[in-house]
């Protein structure tokens, strides 16, 4: 049950669990509390991804996604520090808080409703794992205009963020992502942390790694929203580039638009290969990992790209746009404008390094994913914020 999978994930508090009775994460009434340790402080209401808390024994935390890793982290944290936990989904519009709670942290959508309800004396805490829906959506729009006015067509490949009001009713905001991200958050003068997303996968260093051999070989991974992470464009870079191999891993058939659209590219460009929807913790993708050098991921907006993350933990070098919200040093290389000019110059210049120069690159990205980007990193950071939050509430209220 929930207490052996807290206990698996190292977690070391007793745990007293009120089940609710299975239902889906956004139904009504659907709440898990979670008890710490010894007394409690006192008791935060978390509004993210129910999930993980509803899983049977044994069945292990999905690595489809970053959010049910971080949503468990997140209740762990407030565990560890003495506070009980209220978990419900962040897609319960039904749930109306009926106690004082101490801490509420939530994800933006629904953030405002719960926020407005809570008492007065509530630390309320923002989860911002997407730039502002204004920026977010801005910029899709702009890259499906784009398109339509490059091909002729309008697809439905886009990621449009709902309209909320998260951080205007948040006392604190943490922000997944770098400076981007931050930014596009900044106007509203709220105290923003920033923190590195988790990976889904880690993987060992790749010793057998041949770059001479793999050198002209890329990949693009990501989810919905083809045209919102730059899939056009690095199709339409890659078809002008025969002697460059793509490797496509996403829900490709998920979109029919799209896929209709490209066609040609998608099946019948024999340098681009197709492959799809991918387990990253199997075996075939691993394949993929080891054939490529590096990923091409010109997204038009992020909070940080968790799928450029699980890439760079095998040692694949990070080809983005400044909008993905990963800081790729001087192992990678950041697109400026994301045009496919300038997608196939990035791709060019990365694989025209030498065998030594592309190994020192995949070593320091992998390096960098491992300092930057797990489980345990996040966790350690989450709660060092939480901490340096709740211990300046303190004093703020001690000096009233």
């Amino acid at each position: 049950m929930l207490k052996k999978i807290i206990k698996d994930a190292a977690l070391k508090c007793g745990v007293e669990i009120k089940r609710a009775r299975p239902a889906p994460p956004e139904a009504s009434g659907s709440v898990v509390s979670l008890r710490p340790e010894g007394a409690s402080k006192g008791t935060m209401l978390l509004s993210y991804i129910m999930e993980p808390f509803l899983l049977t024994e044994g069945e292990p935390v999905p690595n489809t996604h970053t959010h049910y890793g971080e949503s468990l982290e997140m209740a762990k944290v407030f565990l560890g520090l003495g506070y009980g936990v209220d978990s419900i989904d962040y897609r319960n519009r039904a749930f109306i808080p009926k106690k004082n709670y101490a801490v509420f942290v939530g994800a933006r959508t629904n953030f405002a409703r719960i926020a407005a309800s809570l008492n007065s004396d509530c630390i309320k805490i923002v989860h911002m794992d997407t730039a502002h829906w204004l920026f977010n959506n801005a910029a899709s729009y702009r890259r499906g205009l784009e398109l339509q006015r490059r091909r002729g067509v309008t697809v439905d490949s886009l990621r449009i963020i709902e309209f909320n009001l998260g951080i205007e009713y948040a006392d604190f905001a943490t922000v997944l992502g770098n400076e981007f991200t931050l930014g596009t958050y900044a106007y509203a003068g709220k105290p923003l942390f920033r923190i590195d997303v988790p990976s889904c996968a880690v993987y060992p260093w790749p010793e057998e790694k041949d770059y001479d051999a793999c050198r002209k070989n890329f990949l693009w991974l990501g989810s919905s929203g083809l045209v919102h992470k730059g899939l056009d464009l690095v199709l339409e870079a890659f078809a002008g580039m025969p002697d460059y191999h793509l490797y496509v891993c996403g829900p490709v058939t998920d979109e029919k638009h799209f896929e209709r659209t490209f066609y040609r590219e998608l099946y019948l460009t024999p340098n681009i290969h197709t492959v799809g929807w991918v387990n990253v913790a199997q075996a075939r993708f691993r394949a993929v990992l080891d054939t490529c050098i590096g990923i091409v991921y010109p997204s038009c907006s992020e909070g940080q790209a968790g799928s450029v993350v699980t890439c760079m933990h095998a040692g694949v070098i990070p080809i983005v746009s400044y909008e993905t919200g990963i800081d790729v040093e001087d192992f990678g290389i950041i697109l400026g404008e994301s045009s496919v000019e300038e997608i196939r110059k990035a791709v060019a210049a990365l694989a025209g390094c030498s065998g030594s120069e592309l190994g020192s690159r995949a070593r320091a990205t992998w390096e960098y994913a491992r300092t930057h980007c797990t489980t345990e990193r996040y966790a350690r950071s989450y709660r060092q914020i939480v901490e340096r939050i709740m211990g300046g509430h303190r004093s703020s209220a001690g000096e009233r």
